[in-house]
């Protein structure tokens, strides 16, 4: 694993997941992605992370967890052809809570495609980090909907890191505690859950008690911690801090799913914790800093503009950017957040009275410890041959070759479009991004030129010019004297240079190897389209 501050950052994200929309008035709002993504993109977050469309889950891989008819079902249901379905709908508590709406099951198969292809990344050593803002729906379970979640892509992203990964903790920040998962991994000891929820005064899904600890092999592999109304940042990061580290210190997981609900936050419609954006964000923070493989999910929230502000903070978090500009970039969405434009303010009509007390807390984190201690040591499993996995867009060998010079009557793949790799100045407009190159210092220009030449996908071409090296004479016999080299001898010359080819990209990056060596202090590289 690479050092806190550059890991590698897998993120998923579809660009029709704002056109999702469950009912009127309905609090959970999918376009809250979209926000978060407008303002992931204004403040060049892109730049720190490799961005993919994730690939729609299908119903085999939903079935991996849940029942085969009730997949079916929500395939086959729609609002045109509901009223054939009520019996169903009772059995698998569909229409209210978790209406029918349109293209309800594309929806499933971006949010639950987005966690597993996330695994897929850590499973393969792919990325360090993989986020999918639209996953984290906790609620689901194996043939009934619940809490607005229908698919649990959470469980389905484990069972596919469980086919590489001894031992995976699940941590979830919502309000709500984590039933679904919790249920679902509750008789083995291969995942250990942990959900600091509220609990008591009816508050939904009703579980999560302290004495809820797993049952047979998984028995206190499930841990707990119910809060009341009104914690703040400090209570709760310090017993999130104090419990996460016990569990660290025993089970010793292999990668960590992170549930990042932002309903705990102070001002969301149906939460009534008083977290802000950065004591939210700072479990965020402490998750990523134990390098381990992590998959970052989204969840809950219901204030569209918190839920947007905290996940783009939480993106700059695991991509090293701990403390982004308060005040928020241009988006499409400016209007939209014209009375509330600075990042790291919420908006709030009611702030909870704490009802945690010091006592109570800690009385909490003691049971747990306790629990924890009847745990013998990190649990082994047995080396077994591994599932058929979910095979990655990129891996296979058809895909690779694949390419559009070669097959121009085929259309571009998805594929082919998530692998065209971003030169380091597409963005840059070309005068000023020139300005900027011939600032640069030597050694920088020859690193940042010689990346350039192991891009297939940048076509342009370069002219290659010294002007006025103080060794310039010599240099020029050293030059001649390599037939290697002489080819590409540009000085005072319009001859360009085509990094297309593999023989000129090798050729001139030695240029670049032997020019370092000659400490040739004046070099200028000049891009022309």
């Amino acid at each position: 694993m690479t050092n806190s501050y550059q890991k590698r950052v897998a993120y998923f994200y579809d660009v029709e997941i704002g056109s999702f929309y469950y009912a009127p008035k309905h609090p959970m709002k999918p376009h809250r992605i979209a926000i978060t993504h407008n303002l992931v993109l204004g403040y060049e977050l892109y730049k720190q992370m490799e961005i993919y469309t994730p690939k729609r889950s299908s119903k085999e891989e939903m079935q991996m967890f849940h029942s085969k008819n009730y997949v079916n079902f929500l395939q086959s249901i729609l609002s045109t052809n509901q009223d054939q379905f009520l019996e169903q709908q009772s059995n698998y508590n569909v229409g209210e809570d978790c209406p029918i709406f349109e293209n309800m099951f594309e929806w499933f198969q971006i949010s639950s495609g987005g966690s597993i292809q996330g695994a897929v990344k850590l499973n393969h050593n792919l990325a360090d980090i993989s986020i999918n803002w639209a996953g984290g729906l906790h609620h689901a379970k194996k043939s009934r909907a619940s809490g607005f979640c229908y698919i649990n892509d959470i469980v389905l992203a484990i069972l596919e890191l469980l086919k590489f990964f001894p031992r995976v903790l699940y941590i979830d920040i919502d309000i709500h505690h984590g039933d679904g998962v919790e249920e679902a991994f509750y008789t083995t000891d291969r995942v250990m859950t942990c959900s600091f929820h509220k609990y008591g005064y009816n508050f939904f899904p009703g579980t999560g008690n302290l004495q809820d600890v797993g049952f047979d092999e998984g028995k206190y592999y499930s841990v707990n911690f119910p809060l009341l109304n009104g914690i703040t940042n400090e209570k709760y990061f310090k017993y999130f801090k104090l419990t996460i580290d016990k569990i660290l210190e025993i089970y010793q997981p292999s990668a960590i799913v992170l549930q990042c609900g932002a309903d705990s936050l102070y001002g969301d419609r149906l939460g009534s914790f008083n977290l802000d954006i950065k004591g939210h964000g700072g479990c965020v923070k402490y998750i990523r800093d134990k390098n381990l493989p992590l998959l970052v999910l989204g969840g809950g929230g219901y204030t569209p503009k918190n839920v947007a502000k905290c996940w783009t903070h939480e993106t700059g978090i695991l991509v090293g950017k701990n403390n982004l500009e308060n005040e928020l970039p241009e988006t499409i969405y400016s209007n939209y957040f014209q009375k509330s434009s600075q990042l790291y303010t919420l908006d709030s009509k009611t702030d909870f009275k704490d009802q945690n007390t010091r006592r109570s807390l800690e009385n909490n984190y003691q049971k747990i410890c306790e629990n924890l201690r009847l745990i013998k040591g990190a649990p082994s499993i047995q080396m077994k041959v591994i599932p058929n996995e979910i095979i990655l867009q990129d891996s296979t060998k058809e895909n690779i070759e694949l390419d559009q010079d070669k097959h121009p009557d085929r259309r571009m793949t998805s594929f082919l479009r998530n692998n065209i790799k971003q030169p380091f100045n597409e963005f840059e407009e070309d005068p000023l991004f020139k300005k900027e190159f011939s600032l640069l210092n030597t050694e920088t220009k020859i690193n940042r030129y010689s990346g350039l030449l192991n891009e297939k996908s940048f076509k342009q071409k370069y002219i290659i010019r010294d002007e006025k090296p103080e060794n310039l004479e010599k240099y020029e016999k050293e030059m001649i004297q390599n037939e290697k080299y002489s080819n590409f001898l540009c000085t005072n010359t319009n001859d360009n240079i085509d990094i297309s080819s593999p023989q000129s990209s090798s050729s001139t990056t030695n240029i670049f190897k032997k020019r370092r060596t000659n400490n040739m202090s004046n070099l200028n590289v000049k891009i022309f389209n």
